[in-house]
């Protein structure tokens, strides 16, 4: 995907075309085998049905299903796909211990404009030999992605790239909710945030439920187009992507707007907030 002996363009800027963090470029993770990554998938899928399912229930349900596999496996698998159970944890299970974690303030509050809420998360997606990670910006009033991109790593810095690129294209929310994975409570992150004068926000450890909508998206996106197709590289990946986020804002009705896209909603409510002020 990624050529460092291209004669006109960069590695930064190639990066930057494919959507994708330079330190992923250069980093080398350790592969996982065939049956891992075959597994990978299989908790992934059950996971968007059951996700309350930790790495004992998981292991049963492997187990169940005629796989030979402890919890401790599992649990390993788990982390590395970034998964964690809807339950509460102990608090001595902390994200990272040096980050900050903000307040959430979505509670009791009513959120009826575009630009009132943003959220992010990010994702594991598993292609036929390997997987990546996604993480999208969403604007929680209309459901419109407003950015994304893919990295083969979980540090901060490609989830901090994207919400650079949904700022510079749409300007600031009022505040931004996350969970506290790392890459959200990460100095980068929460400086860019603080910097554009944007109110964090962040949900409770296991509580799902606070950024339900950016999970709802993750489900769509998987069954709709990851598991049916398999992609073989991480061009694939982000091309056949793209086009599902470009179909899911401009193409997708939404039953809860009554039929109208998020792209619809989005510039509706934008039009009639710049009329009213």
């Amino acid at each position: 995907m990624i050529d460092p002996g291209h004669p006109r363009l960069s590695i930064v800027r190639q990066c930057e075309l494919a959507s994708i963090s330079r330190s992923s470029f250069y980093r080398d993770p350790t592969p996982e085998s065939a049956e891992n990554l075959v597994l990978m998938r299989l908790i992934d899928e059950q996971f968007l049905e059951t996700p309350w399912y930790g790495s004992r229930q998981m292991a049963r349900y492997l187990r169940r299903n005629g796989w030979s596999i402890g919890r401790h496996s599992v649990r390993r698998l788990m982390t590395r796909m970034g998964l964690a159970p809807i339950y509460q944890r102990p608090k001595t299970s902390e994200p990272h211990p040096g980050h900050k974690i903000y307040p959430y303030l979505l509670r009791h509050l009513v959120i009826e404009r575009p630009n009132q809420v943003w959220c992010a998360d990010v994702t594991y997606i598993p292609m036929r030999r390997g997987f990546l990670y996604l993480v999208a910006i969403m604007d929680w009033a209309s459901r419109k992605v407003l950015a994304w991109r893919l990295s083969n790593t979980m540090e901060a810095d490609f989830c901090v790239a994207a919400l650079e690129e949904a700022i510079a294209c749409y300007g600031q929310p009022e505040i931004f909710n996350t969970d506290q994975g790392s890459q959200f409570t990460s100095f980068a992150f929460t400086t860019t945030l603080r910097d554009a004068g944007i109110r964090i926000s962040m949900d409770g450890r296991g509580r799902w439920m606070d950024n339900v909508f950016i999970e709802r998206l993750w489900r769509s996106l998987k069954y709709e187009c990851v598991f049916l197709n398999a992609f073989e590289t991480g061009s694939e990946a982000r091309s056949g992507i793209g086009r599902w986020i470009g179909y899911y804002n401009a193409d997708r009705p939404h039953s809860s707007f009554g039929g109208s896209t998020p792209d619809e909603v989005y510039a509706i409510d934008s039009e009639q907030e710049k009329l009213a002020a």
